[in-house]
């Protein structure tokens, strides 16, 4: 039985959600190709990874990559747990922390799945979350679900990431499938 490759969705398709008494519109990025000197890749647009492909796996990885530059602009790369709710991703980290004092300088990063031959890659902007959010409690309870840890207990900071730019890679078929996925509307820095 041949199974069918995920299908793009989405130039910027709007869909209502819920979520425990909260309302969100999510939408969904617009998807294109990426331009990647020195690649070739399909021009077919029928082959762009869906947004739900992307979603499917940000909610599955376990553990995440997060890249963060120092002051001096040197890059750092280190492993996160987090969880991806809603339209943006949620993590904690060590209030101390290289990546923390990283972010406090520069709030922009990349977050990226643990499964490299279906990444999904995420560029965007942080915001430090505290407590009194609206959204915490929904974040540490459903953490605690996903990693048996109660973060509540524990000193430790929480920023949600909202996506700019995003990128699918499904190795087994790249050169097809390689997705770009636009979240902010044209004109916005990315």
């Amino acid at each position: 039985m041949k199974r069918e490759k995920p299908k793009a969705k989405g130039d910027g398709e709007t869909h209502n959600k819920t979520h425990k008494g909260s309302a969100f519109i999510a939408k969904v990025p617009k998807a294109t190709r990426p331009t990647v000197p020195g690649y070739e890749f399909s021009a077919k647009k029928t082959d762009l990874l869906a947004w739900k492909w992307a979603v499917k796996r940000l909610k599955k990885s376990r553990q995440y990559w997060i890249a963060t530059a120092r002051p001096d602009g040197a890059p750092h790369l280190m492993i996160i747990w987090g969880l991806w709710l809603e339209d943006s991703f949620w993590f904690s980290t060590g209030a101390m922390s290289r990546k923390a004092r990283n972010m406090a300088e520069n709030p922009r990063c990349v977050i990226g799945t643990d499964d490299a031959a279906k990444a999904v890659i995420l560029e965007g902007t942080v915001e430090l979350i505290d407590a009194q959010h609206p959204e915490f409690e929904n974040f540490a309870r459903t953490y605690e679900k996903k990693y048996k840890w109660d973060l509540r207990k524990m000193v430790h900071a929480v920023y949600r990431l909202r996506p700019n730019i995003g990128f699918g890679l499904y190795e087994r078929k790249f050169d097809q499938t390689a997705t770009r996925w636009a979240f902010r509307e044209r004109g916005a820095r990315q």
